[in-house]
């Protein structure tokens, strides 16, 4: 999708419904916030046998000595590094089984980094760093499903012949293209 065409897409896009959300008193607000939070339920149920696939392949590589590899640009690619960072703790895991890559580096984790997310090439560079192989899998992570960073390294993937999972809000898209859930 060309960069003009990104308005397009339903997660670039204002939702009208909550144009003056400014000007609404905050329990109009959290009400609203707490219907609207319903439907990411409905959407999720929607996804269980892609999720349950995706955590099988998961499970199955971690099995065999690969690493989990979250990658993503801005907000997508701070939840996918918080998620590897709490996987040590929680799970026992060695911080190097389980990495998160973001666009435009460590600095990105806490300010934006204007640009980085149109890298594919830095998305591919940050990959190969890592010397992913065939028992590795990578969680690619773009609301938009084609974020160029997070496309570079889905490719990169590919040709390592890793696992390849897409968390993308929009179907179908380029990321969702490369990946095998």
């Amino acid at each position: 999708m060309k960069p003009d065409n990104l308005r397009q897409l339903g997660t670039e896009r204002s939702d009208e419904r909550f144009r003056d959300l400014d000007r609404w008193p905050a329990r109009r607000i959290v009400d609203t916030m707490n219907r609207e939070d319903a439907g990411v339920v409905r959407a999720v149920r929607r996804q269980l046998p892609q999720i349950a696939q995706a955590v099988e392949m998961i499970v199955e590589r971690l099995a065999c000595g690969g690493r989990l590899i979250y990658v993503g640009a801005g907000t997508s690619g701070r939840l996918g590094v918080l998620d590897a960072s709490e996987c040590p703790p929680t799970f026992g895991v060695s911080p190097a089984r389980v990495r998160g890559l973001i666009a435009g580096g460590r600095r990105a984790v806490t300010r934006s980094v204007e640009g980085a997310e149109d890298d594919a090439g830095a998305g591919t560079r940050d990959l190969q760093k890592l010397r992913l192989c065939e028992r590795d899998v990578l969680v690619g992570i773009a609301a938009s499903g084609r974020t160029p960073y997070v496309l570079g390294a889905m490719r990169s993937a590919r040709t390592a012949c890793a696992g390849r999972i897409a968390l993308v809000n929009t179907l179908p898209s380029p990321i969702a293209a490369l990946a095998e859930v």
